[in-house]
């Protein structure tokens, strides 16, 4: 038998990950968060460069406008960076990129420092200075991670947008942010096939009238259009002698911006999230460290990309800050073979591999036959973000990609929170589907209507109620939004968005947006609960469910569902899938109506749009789709 024994669906820690994890006993951190919470973020802060300390270590004389480590100065682009070159860090390996095709190339600490440098002397030369925007628009490669610290570097705030947004979706962006400088690839290759970026950022820029000069990196070499006075090539520019090794460093003070991330609203605009230097850098730095055990001689491999915030906080920034090396990936996990993504686990001996459940589910489909041809012995982490995770790939990718000895941390955050804040450390032990308990001192709740707390395994509206440094800070130039959106339900709390439970050993299980909950007869449904009932079947291999309008039950289910390989389509499967359902969840959760469909739409991020499910199944206008992938 393992010695990762099953008790009742909770996995115990192997001895090894026990002895190998730098968080023994997650009791003590949360009696010195419980006694001196302020201490207790204040020690990690300590762990990092300033170039003068904070007089208070949280200001919340204006709620929710909450500030931390004020008087402080910093620059987390010295912290990532400058502040290792002095050790034997120097020469360590930042940064492994591979390409689609498989060129691979690498970057010291020395390197990296060198190569932000040279691009923020490039951005100084045209006039950029503390305070302006720049929007970053490009696929991962290793110019994207420079951009963002040579902007980090100088104070300019960075707006970095995904590489497979719409020419809308840029144009919105870039007019927002009023951005002066927008750099781009000329293209991105994705499944062997190049991606337009140039071609759609001068499209976008024919109705976007702030930016002033385009900085153009060559990854494809494709012929595109450079219009004279306002297009130059990146490599040329950081090879001009002004683009020197050495770049003058901006000292910020904790509460200036570091970036902007857009983010889906349910409805109207994109929300501008905007972090700062200080209180993020503290806690992506303190949970790379603890919740995914970040250590000296490991490589992680955040499978993000750099656009979305698990890109920032776990590609770029909670890794550089920790000295770690990181790994990047160029393409998509499946080309041009399902075994894409474990030969490079292979290939250079990953540690920590970080990703979705839609990609998981996305393997299973495959089978297991080729992830065994891979020697995957160096991971020692697993995890998950994006989306809650059904328990059946929760154990599917302990059992096969971590052969039942990597603890599998499921981090719930958002773009709003900056880190994570549900997770279990790898000491402890592990319910499959759960997030976990709260990081330490971080007081969160599930409220009812009217804002009582509700009882044990009881579902209700997941809120934060102690503020914490990586927090929203504000929407960029919308401070009304920012209150409404997230402070006026709830006197002093943090509204997550996202409905959930706790248990009785205090985990705590995410159902979904409050908008993914489906009320039948009375009885409020997850439609992750109804997902992963469906997905525990054999012969599927991802699922969607909606609440539809129902004249007797308020509501009904319909549930849209992908097969896998050699299983058909017909009514025989229907019901067999009802009664599987009915006889997981309960009789009340059956599907009125199951859908086979090829895919579902999805964010870029990965997140199902159900709300795009429910408009075609109602034959409605879907609103807002600029952030679906396909």
């Amino acid at each position: 038998m393992s010695e990762n024994k099953l008790r009742g669906e909770v996995y115990y820690p192997t001895q090894k990950t026990l002895e190998k994890s730098q968080l023994k006993d997650r009791k003590e951190w949360d009696t010195r968060a419980k006694q001196d919470y302020l201490g207790f973020w204040e020690d990690f802060a300590k762990e990092l460069h300033w170039f003068r300390k904070w007089d208070k270590v949280l200001d919340d004389s204006n709620k929710p406008f909450y500030k931390w480590f004020t008087g402080g100065q910093t620059n987390i682009s010295y912290n990532c960076l400058d502040r290792h070159l002095s050790t034997f860090r120097r020469n360590k390996l930042a940064l492994i990129w591979e390409s689609e095709a498989g060129k691979v190339e690498t970057m010291s600490y020395f390197r990296l420092h060198q190569e932000t440098c040279r691009f923020a002397n490039v951005l100084k030369s045209m006039g950029v200075k503390k305070g302006d925007r720049v929007t970053i628009y490009m696929g991962r490669t290793p110019e994207i991670i420079t951009a963002m610290l040579a902007c980090a570097r100088i104070g300019a705030i960075h707006s970095v947008v995904y590489g497979g947004f719409s020419v809308e979706s840029l144009t919105e962006r870039i007019e927002d942010s009023q951005s002066r400088i927008l750099v781009v690839a000329d293209g991105a290759y994705q499944r062997g096939k190049i991606v337009p970026l140039k071609e759609i950022a001068d499209e976008a820029l024919q109705r976007a009238g702030t930016v002033e000069h385009v900085v153009v990196v060559k990854r494809t070499g494709e012929d595109v259009f450079m219009q004279p006075g306002r297009d130059m090539w990146y490599h040329e520019l950081v090879n001009f002698p002004h683009a020197n090794t050495h770049c003058q460093m901006q000292i910020m003070s904790a509460e200036d911006p570091l970036f902007i991330l857009y983010t889906s609203g349910t409805t109207g605009k994109p929300k501008a999230i905007l972090h700062t230097h200080g209180g993020y850098m503290v806690g992506t730095y303190a949970t790379t460290k603890y919740y995914l055990d970040l250590q000296e001689e490991d490589r992680i491999w955040c499978t993000a990309d750099p656009g979305w915030i698990t890109g920032h906080s776990y590609i770029v920034y909670g890794p550089l800050l920790n000295g770690g090396t990181v790994f990047m990936y160029e393409g998509a996990p499946f080309h041009p073979y399902p075994n894409r993504w474990w030969q490079m686990i292979e290939k250079f001996g990953i540690n920590i591999f970080y990703t979705a459940p839609t990609a998981i589910r996305g393997f299973m489909r495959f089978g297991d036959s080729w992830i065994k041809r891979h020697n995957l012995s160096s991971l020692r982490i697993l995890g998950s973000v994006g989306e809650p995770i059904n328990p059946e790939a929760w154990k599917w990718y302990y059992n096969v990609i971590g052969n039942e000895k990597c603890p599998v941390i499921d981090t719930w955050w958002q773009t709003e929170t900056g880190m994570h804040m549900i997770a279990p450390f790898p000491s402890e032990p592990l319910k499959p589907g759960s997030g976990g308990k709260p990081f330490p001192g971080i007081e969160m709740d599930v409220l009812d209507e009217s804002g009582k707390p509700v009882g044990a395994n009881q579902e209700g509206f997941l809120v934060i109620k102690t503020p914490w440094p990586s927090m929203v800070r504000t929407l960029f130039n919308d401070d009304t939004r920012f209150v409404e959106q997230y402070w006026s339900k709830y006197k002093d709390c943090y509204l997550t968005g996202d409905s959930a439970r706790i248990d009785e050993d205090g985990y705590i299980w995410i159902i979904g947006r409050v908008d993914d909950v489906i009320k039948v007869s009375g009885y409020r449904l997850g439609s992750a609960d109804i997902e992963s009932a469906c997905v525990s079947h054999p012969a599927v291999a991802e699922a969607a469910a909606i609440g539809i309008p129902h004249q007797l039950k308020g509501n009904a289910i319909q549930a849209f569902v992908i097969l896998k390989s050699g299983f058909q389509p017909g009514q025989q499967l229907v019901d067999e899938l009802r009664a599987h359902i009915g006889h997981e969840v309960g009789p009340i959760a059956k599907p009125e109506k199951i859908e086979f469909v090829d895919k579902l739409p999805k964010t870029r991020s990965g997140k199902i749009m159900r709300r795009v499910l429910k408009a075609q199944a109602l034959g409605v206008d879907p609103g807002n789709i600029s952030t679906l992938e396909d």
